[in-house]
């Protein structure tokens, strides 16, 4: 029969006679949190070599993406852009083709920003410095904490959802873990109780007990977890409560009608405005509304074309959706507008378009 983990023999006896204050019950998570993570950390590729440049990578692709989905973004961003050096001189166009289906194209934009800053001040690396890594475009304090703490040893706290969640339940806090203040004093308490020399594991091992035992989606797994016998949340039956967040707002709706425009054995694309949703990024021709087949004719000024209608396609932003129609429209001439023309080799090699009109993507690729 295996032995029980190091970890299960390190789980910490709550006294009686004394309830642990917030600070001594985040303290006592030090050694069986360790232990744990040393155990159960997932084999991912930016740990393996835990330098500044893909640390930082890594942790600006993992903002609202999941993990598995990441692994081949960053390994193929790696190949093509190795250092801060490539990423300032990599045009924007490649770089969001490189980009292309992560979502949240701001977050490459802004990497891009940062080398380019780091190479003009001749720096050309990260700064070893929770504060300075503060100031670059695109790195808030969990991305800053990260960087400085795995890629550096500073011991400062990354408090990320999972990180938000799982010290929530162990202190039993129903505080609003959206609100900022919540945020920064959970930053204060976890700084004043983190080792010092172990900063990379215990962020890492709070941010991974986040993401695969006390889980965002579902009940939490704590017959599986280090820090059970310390859990309020576990002792009181408040999993399901704990944490509170405010409700978001519903999502806006808008109609749009898409249009893959054909003429010649090329298909139109068009770059939207430098502002906004999608700024930057390349489009299909669409129009507000849903539009019927005479009106689109009317609107592109085009009497010759055959136009066949195409399955229906939604995509949900964070405070928007699209409810989109679309349809396939050949045309004998090229209608007037503000167009670029390009192959199906083109839009696969060479443009990006964004997830939201995916649906159609793969109908010519």
């Amino acid at each position: 029969m295996k032995n029980h983990s190091l970890y299960d023999q390190l789980q910490v006896l709550e006294p009686q006679e004394k309830e642990l204050d917030t600070r001594e019950r985040l303290k006592a998570m030090e050694r069986p949190l360790l232990s744990w993570y040393k155990e159960h950390a997932r084999a991912l590729p930016w740990r393996d070599r835990p330098e500044p440049y893909r640390i930082w990578i890594s942790e600006i692709m993992l903002q609202q993406t999941r993990v598995e989905a990441v692994k081949p973004y960053f390994e193929r961003f790696m190949e093509a852009l190795p250092g801060i050096k490539d990423l300032a001189a990599v045009p924007e166009d490649r770089l969001l083709k490189l980009w292309e289906g992560l979502g949240y194209y701001s977050r490459a934009k802004n990497l891009k920003k940062t080398a380019e800053l780091l190479v003009e001040q001749q720096v050309g690396e990260l700064p070893a410095s929770y504060e300075e890594l503060k100031k670059l475009p695109g790195i808030g304090s969990y991305t800053a904490g990260a960087i400085a703490s795995i890629a550096f040893g500073i011991p400062v706290p990354a408090v990320d959802g999972n990180v938000l969640r799982v010290v929530s339940r162990v202190t039993g806090s129903k505080e609003d873990i959206l609100k900022q203040s919540v945020k920064r004093r959970m930053e204060e308490d976890l700084k004043a109780v983190m080792p010092e020399l172990e900063a990379s594991s215990y962020n890492q091992g709070l941010i991974e007990i986040g993401a695969i035992v006390c889980v965002p989606n579902g009940s939490p797994l704590c017959g599986q977890c280090p820090l059970a016998s310390i859990c309020i949340a576990r002792i009181k039956g408040l999993t399901g409560e704990i944490p509170v967040k405010t409700p978001k707002k519903a999502r806006r709706a808008e109609d749009k009608t898409v249009m893959l425009l054909w003429q010649d054995g090329r298909i139109a694309i068009r770059k939207r405005d430098d502002t906004g949703l999608l700024a930057s990024l390349y489009e299909f021709p669409n129009v507000e509304g849903h539009l019927d087949e005479d009106a689109l004719l009317a609107r592109l000024g085009v009497e010759d074309a055959k136009i066949t209608p195409l399955p229906a396609a939604k995509h949900v932003f964070s405070h928007v959706e699209w409810h989109m129609i679309g349809f396939r429209i050949e045309l004998g001439e090229r209608p007037n507008g503000d167009f670029l023309w390009v192959t199906a080799e083109d839009l696969e090699k060479t443009y990006s378009l964004p997830g939201a009109f995916k649906s159609y993507t793969k109908l010519i690729r």
